[in-house]
């Protein structure tokens, strides 16, 4: 298996590195797919493309910034295509959980005519400590939509863990696997755990759609963004989206972590220090 050479798209992103890392360490070839690498790779730069797939054997594709967003389908059938014709024979494919338009994305990989896994995801602890969510709980202050919702947020390790998995065994092939945590919190109950975990308090207020949309607007987060953030918070945070299922177990043995051991684990890196809290 070591010959055959892997391209990780997003090879710096939240889960990418993280794939490639340990895909390194079991001994596998790997390509880093990004803007930064050589040859470089940009989902947005069709021209690069066929430079990183050369010699490739099986990709994760991990698509930015995600599948549901407009364009994103013929990139996915046009990269795939390429793929193909370059001598790709598996994919491994980062979807979303609940997102109507990633599905279109999966069936355009599920029927490429080589092999394929599917790894939909819950949203991401580390939302919290990498993404959109970091900001406002620096600031102690969170405030947010849809704060009812159940959402069994899923770890980025577990995500790496199984679809290094599924790239390395072929046993996964043709397999679609949902990924969730093993408990369900809303954004109140998260931020809750956030602050228990520093001893610092973390005011969360919930707030409505229409004043979500006008305070990213007033922070000058671009329109494309507003449209992909409220899009998640519309379509993905449903009460059918909230069920736990045992997917990460069932492929690599182990339950999926919990939501509080990994902000025990961020607040032990100093992730959600502040001035504040360091010279206390």
């Amino acid at each position: 298996m070591t010959q055959r050479k892997i391209l990780v798209t997003g090879g710096t992103g939240k889960t990418g590195r993280k794939v490639a890392e340990r895909l390194t360490s079991h001994g596998q070839s790997v390509r880093i797919g990004s803007r930064s690498a050589t040859p470089a790779f940009d989902w947005e730069k069709p021209d690069t493309w066929a430079e990183a797939l050369k010699g490739i054997y099986s990709v994760y594709v991990t698509f930015q910034p995600d599948l549901a967003v407009p364009g994103a389908l013929d990139a996915i059938k046009q990269f795939t295509d390429l793929a193909i014709k370059s001598g790709v024979q598996k994919f491994v494919l980062l979807s979303g959980k609940g997102e109507k338009e990633a599905e279109l994305c999966e069936q355009a990989v599920m029927s490429s005519g080589v092999e394929w896994t599917i790894v939909r995801a819950s949203w991401f602890n580390q939302n919290f400590s990498e993404s959109f969510f970091l900001d406002p709980v620096l600031a102690g202050y969170v405030a947010l939509p849809k704060a009812d919702a159940r959402i069994p947020f899923i770890d980025t390790d577990d995500i790496a863990d199984v679809v290094v998995e599924c790239l390395i065994d072929d046993k996964h092939n043709g397999q679609l696997y949902e990924l969730t945590g093993p408990r369900r919190f809303t954004f109140p109950q998260a931020i809750k755990e956030i602050s228990n975990a520093l001893n610092r308090e973390i005011t969360f207020n919930p707030i409505s759609m229409d004043e979500y949309g006008a305070m990213l607007k007033a922070h000058n987060v671009p329109e494309d963004h507003i449209w992909l953030i409220t899009y998640l918070f519309n379509e993905v945070l449903t009460e059918e989206n909230s069920i736990v299922t045992d997917h990460v177990e069932k492929v690599l043995g182990r339950k999926a972590k919990d939501f509080t051991d990994f902000v025990k684990e961020a607040a032990a890196t100093g992730v959600w220090n502040t001035s504040e809290s360091l010279s206390a």
